[in-house]
């Protein structure tokens, strides 16, 4: 029996992710096992190889069954989620997912570029001096960009992105407050169903939300109701995870004056900077699977019924698969980082969110020669969600 550590208290993430502890479980115990507070533990998953194999095989780790994330959830929220692509295996997941995918496909996303640029540009055109660089800047871009591509109107955009970042924030007690989260999802739910029944009565419209509705997904149009699901799913993907890209690629770059200094001197190494944002601060720890019947990894037999996690932090670390993983190197290529996933569920919005990252660094470092912290950066608490909360800077022109 190898060393037991404890690596699910969501508390240990404050300070950061606990890396010393991944290397140490992928030497000795990379399949491993971790008790959880009140309920059934986890199988994690720590090793490169060894995430990808879980990934592949839909059949065997299955998102639908219990959902995606560590803690079990009641009935009642599982089925609220039953149409998140997130939360789909094959063929139903393949059904809703192919009708999408020609819509993010690369030169469709690439058709948006003006359009994202100028929206960084008027959000960057008012910052002057000092700010709190995660929700005053970070946070309003996605957003922005997910409602432009749903036809939200702008009215509307911060209410989705509060609805966004709080679904998210459910372990951090300063960042959920008194927020009731099963009815906000259903509020932000509401809305969805709503505007899709409005848009229904309009002349379709060039956006996601026409082309949904038109759509066909296992051969019938989606209801009010998986319109829904379906919108809070691509919002809450859309937006959490590019702020956290931005805000703790800014706070990665500003540790690394030398690497700032390289992209600011050739902005042909940003894709490569934001790749590497992406392995060494990826926005989320782990996505959870179920395992469907009896199998074992690494020679560890895992149960039918059991949980198992596909630990992106650590796997992104691996040592099997990267030159001094623990170093932040822009430079780096080969790059596998697993922040996007693998397989059947690799990022619908991969490059949506590659696209603004390459953008917002382009216009941010031409615009801003000075960029200082002002003060220390504060961590979201959550063993799911490895972001910032906070980041005061100062940004001169």
């Amino acid at each position: 029996m190898g060393t037991v550590m404890d690596i699910y208290d969501p508390e240990l993430y404050v300070d950061g992710p606990i890396h010393e502890m991944f290397a140490e479980l992928r030497r000795t115990q990379p399949v491993y096992w971790q008790d959880m507070p009140g309920e059934p533990g986890y199988w994690a998953i720590l090793t490169h190889a060894d995430v990808a194999h879980v990934a592949r095989n839909p059949l065997l780790f299955s998102a639908e069954r219990e959902g995606v994330i560590l803690e079990n959830q009641p009935p009642e929220r599982l089925e609220q989620t039953r149409n998140m692509l997130l939360m789909m295996d094959p063929p139903r997941h393949t059904e809703y997912r192919r009708p999408l995918a020609e819509h993010f496909k690369a030169r469709v996303i690439g058709e948006m570029e003006d359009r994202v640029r100028e929206l960084t540009r008027q959000l960057l055109e008012n910052v002057d001096g000092d700010v709190e660089f995660v929700h005053d800047i970070a946070g309003v871009l996605p957003s922005q960009v997910v409602g432009g591509l749903f036809g939200i109107p702008a009215a509307d955009w911060s209410d989705i992105r509060q609805w966004a970042e709080q679904s998210t924030s459910q372990q951090d007690p300063e960042l959920i407050g008194d927020f009731d989260v099963t009815a906000e999802m259903t509020k932000m739910a509401v809305y969805a169903i709503q505007f899709a029944m409005a848009r229904r009565a309009q002349e379709p419209q060039a956006d996601l939300t026409s082309l949904i509705l038109a759509g066909e997904f296992g051969g019938k149009a989606m209801s009010d109701l998986e319109f829904g699901s379906f919108f809070t799913q691509l919002v809450i993907a859309g937006n959490d995870t590019t702020k956290t890209m931005l805000s703790s690629g800014l706070e990665l770059l500003l540790r690394h004056p030398d690497q700032l200094a390289a992209l600011r001197a050739d902005a042909a190494l940003i894709p490569g900077a934001v790749e590497e944002i992406l392995r060494y601060a990826n926005p989320l720890h782990y996505f959870r699977r179920t395992a469907t019947a009896d199998t074992e990894i690494r020679g560890v037999p895992i149960k039918a019924g059991d949980k198992v996690a596909m630990w992106y932090t650590s796997a992104n670390r691996d040592e099997d698969v990267f030159i001094e993983p623990q170093r932040f190197d822009i430079r780096r290529n080969p790059n596998p980082h697993l922040s996007f996933g693998l397989a059947q569920h690799f990022c619908l919005g991969v490059h949506l969110a590659r696209m603004e990252g390459r953008i917002f660094f382009e216009e941010l470092l031409a615009r801003f020669p000075g960029i200082e912290q002002t003060g220390g950066s504060r961590r979201i608490r959550s063993n799911l969600n490895n972001g910032l909360k906070s980041l005061p800077l100062r940004l001169t022109r």
